[in-house]
């Protein structure tokens, strides 16, 4: 998550875990979802541009894992600095979308293909400043808002209210149980099967 300080991190833990919890609930559930920020149409934009991040192909993505509604709950909560950013990023997105391919009134209806070329140039746009995607206080742009959001989304401690069923964890190939193993010696000598090391023979010394 580039530009975001670990500071910043420790500091608003509590609420990306929050955020983490409720979007693991939206995902999990079998009523009609809600979005706090997003309308229902602009909802549609952001999750194409997670599931680009973070694809669903031979392993869940950001869709499975219930990104969005992170994403959405972020921009009421810890991210709420970032929300014009994202109002304006998203209609510089739409209206870049046209220009690109004039046939597509949203980015959601290009290809996939055709949406990673939107958001290459996008992400160009962002790093130089160009087309309206500005800096927010947190020092993102639009897309760089979108992108670290998929990522902590996506990747919350699944043991502490995180990502339905682990699918970030899983990804990496991280394990969830934690696991210590102590060096055999000294300590370790009262656990059954310990044998004590046989003694020189002829005694013999060093």
């Amino acid at each position: 998550m580039t530009g975001v300080s670990a500071v910043w991190i420790s500091a608003n833990w509590p609420s990306l875990l929050a955020a983490a919890g409720h979007a693991r609930d939206q995902a999990k559930s079998a009523s009609r979802k809600k979005v706090e920020f997003f309308t229902l149409e602009e909802a549609v934009e952001v999750e194409a541009i997670s599931e680009r991040i973070l694809p669903s192909d031979d392993t869940p993505g950001a869709r499975e894992a219930g990104v969005i509604y992170f994403i959405d709950r972020a921009l009421v909560t810890f991210a709420k600095g970032q929300q014009q950013v994202v109002r304006d990023g998203l209609s510089s997105l739409q209206a870049l979308t046209k220009s690109t391919f004039p046939k597509y009134a949203s980015f959601s209806q290009a290809s996939a293909a055709e949406q990673d070329q939107i958001l290459h140039r996008l992400e160009k746009q962002s790093s130089d400043g160009a087309g309206g995607f500005a800096i927010g206080p947190t020092g993102q742009s639009f897309f760089g808002t979108i992108h670290w959001l998929t990522v902590a989304g996506f990747l919350v401690d699944p043991d502490t209210r995180g990502n339905p069923s682990g699918v970030g964890w899983k990804l990496i190939g991280r394990e969830r149980e934690h696991c210590f193993q102590a060096p055999f010696g000294y300590y370790d000598k009262d656990y059954s099967g310990w044998q004590p090391a046989p003694a020189p023979k002829n005694g013999g010394g060093r």
